[in-house]
């Protein structure tokens, strides 16, 4: 990987650079403060990154600031971002994911720690590489072959609070116990998934995806949260101040705006997306694989309002019916 680091500290710099040597198959561009990192990057012959590291502490710019730079260029939206930073404060760390971060080190960090974090990153690209390849060649198809798997998460794009599924695990698995005390995690899931997906195209599948983010997003708009896409049509939630939803009104408030929305496929038929909320889960005291395991509880619960909600469907249908 080509890898950008910034930090306005030389040590840290000449570290990574022996550590990047180390590892023998990463190339090292460094800059001393996010300022010359733009103007590196705004350079006519720039070459492209495949990965940043980024303190936040820096004078000028920070590196949130920075993050929220890189994220609104085009072709930086999506590139691997690690914040490497003494600044371990959750105040930190909720601006930073929101900024677009994709992972947190704290420093002083181990070599240990940072090579699985750079290995990380390294499958992640492997993976999306071939990913993202599928759903924009899929424009071009004309059958439905369902080149994007149900069950994977997938990048979405200019929705506020929208972040990647890896760095949503990242973000709780960065919280301490105390950070997380006012948290709560829940989920959305998309009726009849399963038909959306074998019946449409893969990038009408994406794009449908990516308006149910929008909507459920600025249905949560006023309130402090985060949202990934994490496969199968649901979407997880990490919420921040105190604040636990009371579902069943927020699951009214989205199918509302969904039905007022108007989402069509590519032969103009309408669709109807409507979505089931789980039970919202605390996540005060916990952390790490407790906290994650949360994480995974909220997604269950989700898709099994799913199936509960298709079973009262049958049973209403088929109330006095004898066998």
């Amino acid at each position: 990987m080509r890898i950008l680091a910034v930090d306005d500290d030389p040590i840290i710099l000449e570290l990574l650079g022996e550590f990047m040597a180390q590892l023998g198959k990463h190339d090292l561009t460094k800059a001393d403060s996010a300022l010359a990192a733009i103007d590196l990057l705004d350079a006519p012959d720039a070459p492209e990154f495949d990965c940043f590291l980024f303190d936040i502490q820096m004078p000028g710019m920070d590196g949130i600031e920075l993050t929220r730079h890189i994220r609104a260029t085009a072709h930086y939206v999506d590139t691997p971002i690690v914040m490497l930073t003494a600044m371990a404060e959750k105040r930190y760390v909720d601006s930073a994911f929101a900024a677009g971060a994709t992972d947190f080190v704290n420093k002083p960090f181990e070599v240990a720690e940072l090579r699985s974090r750079i290995g990380t990153i390294e499958e992640m690209l492997a993976k999306r590489h071939s990913r993202t390849s599928k759903i924009f060649a899929a424009k071009t198809v004309t059958d439905h072959a369902n080149v994007i798997e149900l069950y994977e998460p997938i990048s979405i794009y200019d929705v506020d609070s929208v972040i990647e599924y890896i760095a949503m695990e990242n973000y709780v698995a960065q919280l301490s116990r105390s950070a997380l005390f006012g948290s709560s995690t829940f989920a959305f899931t998309i009726r009849e998934i399963e038909d959306f997906h074998a019946t449409l195209t893969p990038f009408e599948f994406y794009s449908m995806i990516s308006d149910v983010a929008e909507v459920i997003s600025d249905t949560l708009a006023g309130r402090q949260f985060l949202m990934s896409y994490a496969g199968n049509g649901t979407f997880v939630c990490v919420t921040e101040s105190g604040w636990r939803p009371n579902t069943e009104n927020l699951k009214d408030a989205v199918n509302l705006s969904l039905s007022r929305t108007e989402l069509y496929n590519n032969q103009s038929e309408l669709l109807e997306p409507r979505v089931c909320v789980g039970e919202a889960v605390r996540l005060i005291w916990k952390s790490g694989s407790t906290a994650l395991d949360a994480l995974a509880t909220a997604h269950a619960s989700a898709e099994a309002a799913c199936i509960a909600f298709e079973k009262s469907k049958y049973d209403f249908w088929n109330v006095g019916q004898t066998a």
